[in-house]
């Protein structure tokens, strides 16, 4: 199936998704808003093609090779060609929406527009196209080229065509698919997290348990390889923030409702491992 795909966002996503399309023979054009993200994402997934070499995992031919398929740009029009985009800018519906309008007036009418969101309903993304039945969630996990799991999500229109592509383009880079029938906030995987983790930063707000016995208690009594904060400090602090106020503004389910603990880590700039703090110190 390899072709052309246009991944639109350079960061942590973005550029994973570029490079395990590029390792599987898709030609990719990696777009981001200026020169110095785009040539950071490159230079992320230069120095993660080198890891995977070092171990054995790909031959060492393979990183210039991958690197080879991936055409840097700052131009959105770039995307023109593409058979399938991929967009993976920040969590907000009205950035995400600004880009779909564009991707409708540019890309071919055959071409398959999918949302790398991990909680923001994909018929709000897809309202503001022509073309809404070809618009799709393919939610990646981090970091995309380690994570095997793509969440792939229907929008009310999207459809059977435009969600089968979608799921041959992921598993031909090497994910496995499970497919959300509902377009709900926060589809399934984030629901999880996101309940699970609100609950767990209301327990060491009031001073129940700590950080680190917490995320014990998770990684030996229910076998998760990571505790629910670490995981928090892994994806980012702000990011784990803004998916349950999305989940909760569109459900007003209060178990969703972010404790406050949350929101002064955010206001405080202890965003997690970017940061080098949040629930921990790194």
């Amino acid at each position: 199936m390899a072709g052309r795909l246009a991944v639109v966002g350079a960061g942590l996503m973005g550029s994973g998704i570029a490079q395990v399309a590029a390792q599987a023979g898709w030609q990719v054009t990696l777009r981001d808003l200026d020169q110095a993200a785009v040539q950071r994402g490159l230079g992320s997934i230069r120095s993660s093609l080198e890891k995977f070499a070092a171990k054995g995992t790909i031959a060492a031919g393979d990183v210039e090779a991958t690197l080879a398929r991936i055409t840097p740009t700052t131009d959105l029009d770039a995307a023109a060609d593409a058979d399938l985009v991929v967009e993976a800018v920040f969590e907000r519906l009205d950035v995400k929406q600004e880009v779909f309008r564009e991707l409708d007036r540019i890309c071919r009418p055959e071409a398959v527009l999918a949302t790398n969101t991990s909680a923001i309903p994909i018929t709000q993304i897809a309202a503001v196209t022509k073309r809404p039945e070809s618009v799709v969630g393919t939610h990646f996990f981090s970091p995309v080229p380690l994570m095997r799991l793509c969440e792939l999500v229907r929008g009310y229109k999207t459809s059977d065509e435009t969600l089968a592509t979608a799921r041959a383009f992921a598993e031909e880079i090497g994910k496995t698919c499970v497919v959300v029938n509902r377009d709900i906030a926060g589809f399934v995987t984030t629901r999880l997290i996101a309940a699970l983790v609100v609950e767990a930063v209301k327990l060491v707000e009031s001073g129940v348990i700590s950080p680190e016995d917490l995320d014990t208690a998770c990684k030996l009594g229910f076998g998760h390889p990571m505790g629910p904060l670490a995981t928090t400090d892994l994806t980012g602090v702000d990011v784990l923030l803004h998916a349950a106020e999305n989940i909760y503004t569109d459900t007003a389910d209060a178990k969703f409702f972010p404790p406050e603990l949350l929101r002064r880590m955010v206001a405080a700039g202890d965003l997690g491992r970017k940061t080098g703090r949040g629930f921990y110190e790194y």
